[in-house]
C-alpha cells in the first residue's frame, strides 16, 4: 500500500486510540465516539482525496505536524460533542486545544526550514484551524450567546459566497496580518473556553476578535471586489496563451505583479 494511503489511514488509527485512551480516563459516550469517529473518517478520506489531486506521494514533516495537531482536534471534538449530555473536562480541553495551537507555528516553521512548503499543506493547515475555531465556538455559545458562532461560521460562508459570486474566486495575496487574526481567534477562544476571565470581559474580548475578523475578511474581499476586472482579463489571457506585460504599478490601487495575478485567477479560494 503507497503511503498516499497509508498517511491519513494512520492518521484515523491513531485518532481512534486518542478516542479511546480518553474514553479510558474521563470517560466518553455515544455522542463524544460518534463525534470523534466522524471526525477521524472525514479527515482520512479529504486527507487522502487532497494527496491523490495533488499527486504527493507521502506526507512531508509539515504535513505530518499537522496531522498530529488534526488528531487533537479530534479529541476535542469529541470533547465537545459529550459536553452536550454531562459537564466536560474543561482542563483537558484546553490543554489539547492549547497544544494544538502551538504546532501551528511548528509546522510552518517545519515546512520553511525542510523546503516541503506546498498548496496542499497550506490548505490541510487551514482547514484544521478553521474547523477548530468552530468547534470552540460552538462549545462556548451557550454560555456566551449564539452570536460567537460568527466567528467560526464566518470563514464557510467566504468560501460559499465564492462558490455564487464569480469575482470571490481566487487566491488572496499573503498577508501577515490575516495570520496574526487567525491566530488570535484560536487563542481567545480558548481563554473562554477555560473561564480565565470574568463573563463580562470575556464578552467585551470575543467581540473584539470578531471585530479584527470582520475587518480582515473585508479587506479581502474588498480586493477580490477592485481587482476582479484584472484577474478576469489576465485569466483570459493565458487561456488564450497571450503574453500580458508584467505589472509592475497598481491594479485598481493595488499593487500586484502579472504572474502572481495570473495565478490567482486561475486557482480557486486559498484564504490561508
Amino acid at each position: 500500500m503507497s503511503t498516499v494511503r497509508t498517511g491519513p489511514v494512520i492518521g484515523l488509527l491513531v485518532q481512534i486510540g486518542l478516542l479511546a485512551v480518553l474514553a479510558q480516563t474521563v470517560g466518553l459516550g455515544p455522542a463524544g465516539w460518534a463525534a470523534g469517529l466522524a471526525y477521524g473518517v472525514a479527515l482520512c478520506a479529504l486527507l487522502s482525496r487532497g494527496m491523490s489531486r495533488s499527486g504527493a506521494d507521502d506526507l512531508s514533516p509539515a504535513d505530518q505536524v499537522t496531522l498530529s495537531r488534526a488528531i487533537l482536534v479530534g479529541g476535542v471534538t469529541a470533547l465537545a460533542a459529550e459536553s452536550l449530555t454531562r459537564p466536560a473536562p474543561v482542563a483537558l480541553m484546553v490543554v489539547l486545544t492549547s497544544v494544538a495551537l502551538a504546532l501551528d507555528a511548528v509546522d510552518g516553521y517545519t515546512a520553511r526550514r525542510t523546503g516541503t512548503s506546498s498548496e496542499l499543506g497550506a490548505r490541510f493547515d487551514m482547514e484544521i484551524d478553521s474547523f477548530l475555531v468552530l468547534v470552540l465556538c460552538m462549545y462556548v455559545a451557550p454560555s456566551v450567546g449564539g452570536w460567537v458562532l460568527a466567528i467560526g461560521a464566518m470563514r464557510y460562508v467566504f468560501v460559499a459566497a465564492s462558490w455564487v459570486l464569480g469575482w470571490m474566486r481566487g487566491s488572496l495575496p499573503p498577508r501577515y496580518w490575516r495570520k496574526v487574526v487567525a491566530a488570535i481567534q484560536g487563542v481567545v477562544l480558548t481563554v473562554a473556553m477555560g473561564g480565565a476571565l470574568p463573563g463580562p470581559l470575556t464578552t467585551v474580548v470575543l467581540v473584539v476578535s470578531l471585530a479584527l475578523l470582520v475587518e480582515s475578511f473585508g479587506r479581502d474581499v474588498a480586493w477580490l471586489w477592485t481587482t476582479r476586472h484584472l484577474r478576469r482579463a489576465l485569466a483570459h489571457d493565458a487561456a488564450e496563451g497571450r503574453r500580458t506585460p508584467v505589472v509592475h504599478g497598481t491594479a485598481d490601487g493595488l499593487p500586484w505583479p502579472e504572474h502572481r495575478t495570473v495565478a490567482v485567477a486561475r486557482r480557486g479560494i486559498a484564504r490561508v
